[in-house]
């Protein structure tokens, strides 16, 4: 299961913006996701100048959906760096969970951000709904990227790769949630894969990972190979 969409949240009706600049702001403070997007980019010939280099603050993500908070954060990068920037907001989605943890998915680890603390509560909650069975188990990532302008303009992207979760986690590769997702047709987890395996372009990767569906996508659209 994929579905990606390519949106201009601020101008629907005006043609799609590219990418002229070769440096790029990474709105995240998370050194996983900044590490995955640093790779994407570096086949672009795209410097990725991360939100501490820049000593940008964490916007409040009040927005209601991924993509909002995606733009959100991307927004705000932009205007404060003066320098388009690049936001992730992704998550995971548990059908058996009504869509929890979903947009709460780094809130779930906690300040501290301890992910095996949120994978054993989501294994619990499963549990206590009977849920499991491999069709109980269902789940997804889901990416939304926000590209910004210093002037407010965006171009956004949503795309995400369906699975199982599985217990208890396997692999310690990867981040946040990836040891008890196990995609579709594969038979280990996104932890028990390389970063290349998980997000790697083709033609040497797959493109399997939720954000590089989305990154694809988003690079199809704004992006120029150098």
């Amino acid at each position: 299961m994929t579905s990606a969409r390519i949106s201009n949240l601020n101008h629907p009706s005006t043609v799609i913006r590219r990418l002229t600049s070769d440096r790029l702001a990474i709105a995240t403070h998370n050194p996983g996701k900044l590490a995955e997007m640093r790779e994407l980019l570096a086949s672009y010939g795209i410097a990725a100048i991360s939100a501490g280099e820049l000593g940008l603050a964490e916007p409040d993500e009040n927005g209601m959906t991924f993509g909002e908070n995606a733009c959100i954060k991307a927004v705000a990068a932009a205007e404060t760096a003066k320098l388009s920037a690049l936001a992730d907001d992704s998550g995971l989605v548990v059908e058996a969970l009504d869509g929890a943890p979903g947009i709460h998915s780094a809130r779930w680890a906690g300040p501290d951000r301890d992910f095996h603390r949120a994978m054993e509560a989501i294994e619990q909650q499963l549990r206590a709904r009977g849920a499991t069975t491999p069709e109980r188990r269902r789940a997804h990532f889901l990416s939304a990227l926000c590209l910004a302008w210093p002037d407010g303009h965006t171009e956004a992207v949503e795309a995400q790769v369906a699975g199982t979760l599985v217990w208890p986690p396997r692999g310690d590769r990867g981040f946040g949630y990836d040891p008890i997702f196990l995609p579709d047709g594969q038979q280990r987890t996104f932890g028990e894969m390389s970063s290349e395996e998980k997000h790697g372009l083709p033609p040497r990767g797959k493109g399997l990972s939720h954000r590089a569906r989305a990154f694809l996508k988003l690079a199809e659209a704004c992006f120029e190979r150098r």
